[in-house]
């Protein structure tokens, strides 16, 4: 399970937590213009604007989990295990694989008003990457400076919402999302007023906010990211910034022992925040709480091979005395 987040200040932000019981030993991962992006049903992008995100690198393809393009634009796949369906291709239609989603989004377009335009002769078919790597039951924040809206493939058919949030976790679908917020909204960071007709005062901080959920669930992260995004307050420049951005995810974040599953103890295995802007990634891993940087810039963005830097997972504790 997962939380997606979106944030403007001076400049955009997107990233997100990835929450799982295991790794892929998955990569920040820098795709130049020229590297030839092939396409199971649609002709090769052989030059395209250029992303950066994380990726699980297989047979020289990026499988991205989250990515920024160098427009500004950022997308995040999250696990949506109830709800997905998928469907064999559709005559008539620009045929595109879950795994392809991402690269051919960022790939060809600018912004959200792009996105949705392409969407409109898109249909998303069931065609896995390899018999060992079978279709992952997702949907998708796509997002930028023009908003944000949420992607999800049902049995109904493909279904955009429009998100004024900002925010995406899993299941249930975005709209049952937004009507279980909706039942959030007397909550306040202030204090609490006494509505009753007889005196009484508050007896602890931060009793505006009681009721706020704290579970790990995915309504309950979607609220708490929610509330807090929405009542953050940072200060000018991108050190402020970035670390607002990880304070916000900092709220969701799962902790090793709290989510027990068959195959382990669900974690955060990492945080990222990319400023889609200036096509900068940050993010922390479990084992590795400092912030860590990537430039896309400093690659070579009119090059045709693919650049990937392995997440730092030890520790890096600074010895102050």
């Amino acid at each position: 399970m997962c939380t997606a987040l979106s944030f403007l200040k001076d400049d955009f932000y997107f990233g997100r937590t990835f929450d799982l019981e295991f790794s892929y030993h998955e990569t920040v991962t820098v795709v130049p213009r020229n590297f030839p992006l092939p396409f199971r049903m649609l002709p090769a992008l052989k030059h395209h604007h250029a992303l950066i995100g994380m990726a699980y690198v297989q047979e020289g393809y990026p499988l991205f989990y989250e990515a920024v393009n160098e427009k500004g634009l950022g997308m995040a796949g999250l696990n949506f295990p109830v709800s997905a369906k998928y469907f064999p291709p559709a005559e008539n239609r620009e045929n595109v694989s879950p795994f392809e989603f991402i690269p051919y989004i960022l790939g060809t377009c600018e912004s959200v008003k792009d996105a949705k335009e392409k969407l409109k002769g898109m249909h998303l078919a069931a065609i896995p990457f390899s018999e060992r790597l079978p279709l992952s039951p997702l949907h998708w924040m796509i997002a930028g400076r023009d908003g944000a809206i949420v992607v999800e493939p049902t049995a109904d058919g493909l279904k955009i919402y429009d998100d004024p949030v900002g925010v995406m976790t899993n299941e249930p679908p975005f709209d049952c999302m937004m009507t279980y917020l909706a039942t959030f909204m007397s909550l306040s960071p202030d204090p609490p007023e006494n509505r009753f007709s007889y005196p009484m005062q508050a007896f602890s901080r931060g009793m505006g906010a009681m009721g706020l959920p704290g579970d790990l669930s995915s309504p309950s992260r979607f609220v708490k990211a929610a509330f807090t995004k929405e009542h953050s307050r940072c200060g000018s420049g991108e050190t402020e910034a970035v670390g607002q951005f990880f304070h916000i995810l900092g709220s969701v974040e799962q902790q090793r022992g709290c989510v027990r599953l068959k195959g382990g103890d669900e974690i955060t295995i990492y945080t990222s925040c990319c400023n889609a802007d200036r096509g900068i990634y940050y993010y922390t891993t479990y084992g590795n709480r400092r912030i860590n940087k990537i430039d896309m810039h400093k690659t070579n963005l009119d090059g045709d091979t693919l650049t990937s830097y392995p997440l730092r997972e030890e520790e890096d504790i600074f010895e102050q005395n």
